[in-house]
């Protein structure tokens, strides 16, 4: 029997664009034989709108859902409108949701946990490893906590930092120094981003973030390597190769993820065998702490003198066939369709595993 995979993209985020390049993917990716595709699209204005069931590759995601074609729905009302069989017979139900979102409204928690209220399964991280990964204060406190090596940071609420901006930056300066990185804390996809060398670009970089967030990271500029790493699994993970991001620029900004392509992959990367395990110890070790299902990347800097210092992790990376998570795997030998059927198979292992929870006393 067929798996009834509903797809969730797009999202009312910065990178609702990125959403939609990983959907094209996957569509393209998956095997229809297997699957019944039922494509689900929230705009960038945050109105759910499912298409029509799909029966092969599609070109274009978003005119799957036009309004023409497709049936406005409200995340209110998913019972009866979204997941039919929550009220009627099990062959209309939708078996798993692909959330294919990135960023806030979609990778922080929000609509995994809209998924648990409606017990349905759904691939990836769960409420608490998206909500905390999502926001990289956070995350990093609790890297902290378990032990992990990372980069000296700091971090600011907008209402802090009008009130006393001149103090802000000087804190930055005394206890980062430059330079340093401006950071919002909740994006990724290098949304946001700015590298801070003087006072001067310090105080833009901040505006800059805080266009896209209310609470800003600042971090040290770490000297090193820039590595990745692939976790796949849920209680007990694997880890892919290690591959390595050279980039042309500066640093790793959004145009060189996904513009200008002005970045080399290296993969698998050449580090030693004693430096691969160090980074999957430590990848393992940041995916437990968070409590994280289904996959994460892992991002490091490895150094001249081979500390590993934990970046942070992206709780839904990039996922088309280019991208960094889905080549670490492919490396590993695992091709990009069987990447996702084992992601959609995690789904329905954690929700069998959540239903022998006892709820009453």
């Amino acid at each position: 029997m067929k798996v009834k995979l509903g797809l969730l993209y797009g999202g009312k985020s910065a990178e609702h664009k990125v959403s939609l390049q990983t959907a094209l993917a996957v569509i393209k990716a998956l095997d229809h034989s297997k699957y019944d595709i039922h494509p689900i699209y929230i705009s960038e204005q945050g109105e759910w709108i499912r298409g029509n069931q799909l029966t092969g590759p599609v070109d274009d995601v978003k005119k799957l859902v036009l309004k023409e074609t497709g049936t406005a729905i409200s995340p209110v009302s998913l019972n009866t409108e979204l997941f039919p069989a929550q009220q009627s017979t099990q062959n209309e139900s939708i078996d798993v949701v692909f959330p294919l979102l990135h960023g806030p409204n979609g990778e922080d928690g929000t609509v995994q946990g809209l998924l648990e209220l409606m017990n349905i399964p759904y691939v990836g991280n769960g409420v608490l490893a998206s909500s905390a990964g999502m926001d990289k204060v956070i995350m990093k406190n609790i890297f902290g906590q378990a032990g992990l090596l990372q980069a000296k940071y700091a971090s600011y609420i907008r209402s802090e930092w009008k009130q006393n901006p001149e103090e802000a930056y000087a804190k930055v300066e005394k206890e980062l120094g430059y330079p340093c990185f401006v950071k919002p804390a909740n994006l990724g996809s290098s949304v946001g981003i700015s590298k801070a060398t003087d006072r001067e670009s310090l105080e833009k970089a901040f505006e800059e973030a805080f266009m896209f967030d209310r609470k800003v990271i600042i971090e040290e500029a770490i000297v090193g390597r820039e590595i990745e790493i692939g976790v796949l699994g849920n209680d007990n993970p694997s880890c892919s190769v290690v591959g390595e991001i050279v980039p042309k620029k500066d640093f790793y900004d959004y145009k060189a993820k996904y513009e200008d392509g002005d970045t080399a992959l290296i993969i698998p990367a050449d580090i030693t065998d004693e430096q691969y395990e160090n980074v999957k110890t430590e990848a393992i070790k940041a995916f437990k702490a968070l409590d994280c299902s289904g996959l994460v990347r892992a991002d490091f800097f490895l150094t001249k003198e081979g500390k590993v210092i934990i970046n942070e992790v992206n709780t839904m990376p990039g996922f088309t066939p280019f991208s960094m998570f889905p080549l670490l795997w492919q490396e590993a030998g695992v091709s990009y369709p069987e990447l996702i059927e084992k992601l959609v198979e995690l789904a329905i292992e954690r929700h069998n595993e959540k239903q022998t929870i006892k709820y009453t006393i």
